[in-house]
């Protein structure tokens, strides 16, 4: 437009994005005016601007009106386009509205039914696993009773019917018990099933006192267990107990504390990560255990006493050799009973592999309570025990001096050969059903017998 007519009117100033009417007054102002005049003329500049804005405003009406007809052509034009499209849009428009209605009443309002009956059908089947859950808990309960009824006791008034296997039965009730309970934990069947009134009471009246009880009656079969007939032989009345009576009490006993030691280890507590393979009978170890721990103490303390009134040493010793029987006999039973199959383990050992299955299946109890105590056989440890905490009593027996001490010194032979022969008398198997197939496995304990012996009249020599 600026080369078909000249003008000496800047456009290109005017259109610029940063043009600035105030920075241009004060251009226009300070070229037309002398910066250090007192009084300035604005008039000029004034004019200069007015002047300008004619010229623009008579440059825009030119313009204008050289190019109406084309302006209005487009106008018009762009105006029909715009509403051939709004005309297009309204259908596209009417015709989504209508399909949204449609999908709304086939899909949405059937999704809103169909979400109602899936969160029916949901609770519904929650509802039934918590009822199986609860029917099999229930189940179990009644079971668990009618186990513990079995149990019997001397509290029925009828010890004679005493059925001690029921207490691994009743075991194997408890671990499905515990189980039911533990996996409604983990999300799985009858989740918040601790939440129901009537299984807290089962677990609070019934599986936890009857748990108890069993436990109780378990470690009470340990702490009793005897086989040895050696202080009943040597008794005036023993002599008359026939072979039949002996062999059947024997059985009897052995049944009964098999039956202990499998409901110790079923009982054994338990985690989510325990498998077959790093289970530890601890409830088992710590009876086997205490009841060492009793021989070892009684045997010590019966001991010192007889070697300080050497009259009561022979009868102290035969006790001692029987309580070692009764520990032989124990290892014994411990090495042929095999660990039963454990309900909360039976998964994770399948998992495992053959290999592991055999491991496990070819353990006995004996094995986890040596690793325990570090020794290589229970007789061995219960002499090699008591020798080491029988030097210092002989000892204090020795310094106290009088008839005692004096005694003992002139007597260290008979001591030296009633010690030794009471070592080999009760590191064998007690005469009954254990000692069968066995006659060759007496095993040499000369090594014991010198440790025993080394206690006693080692001490005299020093």
């Amino acid at each position: 437009m600026a080369d078909t007519e000249p003008s000496y009117i800047d456009y290109e100033a005017f259109l610029d994005p940063s043009f600035s009417a105030t920075s241009f007054a004060n251009t226009l102002v300070l070229a037309t005016n002398n910066p250090s005049d007192t009084p300035l003329d604005l008039s000029t500049p004034l004019s200069r601007v007015l002047f300008d804005v004619q010229e623009i405003d008579t440059h825009i009406d030119t313009l204008t009106t050289k190019s109406a007809l084309p302006l209005l052509q487009y106008t018009q034009d762009h105006a029909e386009s715009s509403g051939r499209i709004l005309g297009e849009v309204e259908g596209q428009v009417a015709s989504l509205t209508e399909s949204y209605k449609t999908l709304e009443k086939e899909v949405i309002e059937r999704y809103d039914v169909a979400e109602q009956v899936r969160l029916t059908a949901e609770r519904l089947c929650q509802t039934v696993k918590i009822g199986r859950a609860v029917a099999r808990c229930l189940m179990l309960g009644r079971q668990l009773e009618v186990q513990i009824a079995e149990l019997g006791g001397p509290s029925t008034g009828a010890a004679k019917r005493e059925d001690h296997r029921a207490m691994v039965r009743s075991s194997n009730t408890l671990l499905l018990i515990r189980q039911i309970l533990t996996a409604s934990n983990a999300g799985e069947e009858g989740e918040e099933l601790d939440r129901i009134n009537v299984i807290t009471t089962l677990k609070n009246d019934l599986a936890v006192p009857a748990e108890r009880n069993i436990l109780s009656r378990a470690q009470q079969i340990v702490r009793e267990f005897s086989m040895s007939s050696l202080l009943a032989s040597n008794a005036s009345t023993g002599q008359t107990s026939s072979g039949t009576s002996t062999y059947a009490q024997t059985e009897d006993t052995k049944s009964r504390i098999t039956s202990a030691l499998l409901t110790l280890y079923l009982l054994s507590p338990t985690s989510a990560s325990t498998t077959a393979e790093k289970f530890q009978p601890t409830l088992l170890i710590n009876v086997l255990q205490d009841y060492l721990q009793t021989a070892l103490k009684s045997s010590l303390a019966a001991l010192t006493r007889a070697l300080g009134t050497l009259p009561t040493l022979d009868r102290t010793l035969l006790e001692i050799s029987a309580r070692c029987q009764n520990i032989v006999a124990l290892e014994a039973l411990l090495e042929s009973t095999k660990p039963p199959v454990h309900p909360l383990l039976e998964a994770s050992a399948s998992v495992d592999g053959p290999a592991s299955e055999e491991k496990v299946t070819s353990a006995n109890f004996l094995q986890p309570l040596l690793k325990c105590l570090d020794t290589s056989s229970l007789p061995s440890y219960f002499w090699r025990s008591l020798a080491s905490n029988l030097s210092p009593r002989v000892q204090e027996i020795l310094h106290r001096g009088g008839v005692s001490a004096r005694t003992l010194r002139s007597n260290k032979d008979r001591v030296k050969d009633a010690v030794r022969e009471c070592v080999n008398r009760g590191s064998q198997l007690p005469a009954g059903p254990l000692s069968r197939g066995k006659m060759g496995m007496a095993g040499n304990w000369e090594r014991e017998a010198a440790v025993m012996v080394g206690s006693i009249i080692g001490v005299m020599g020093r």
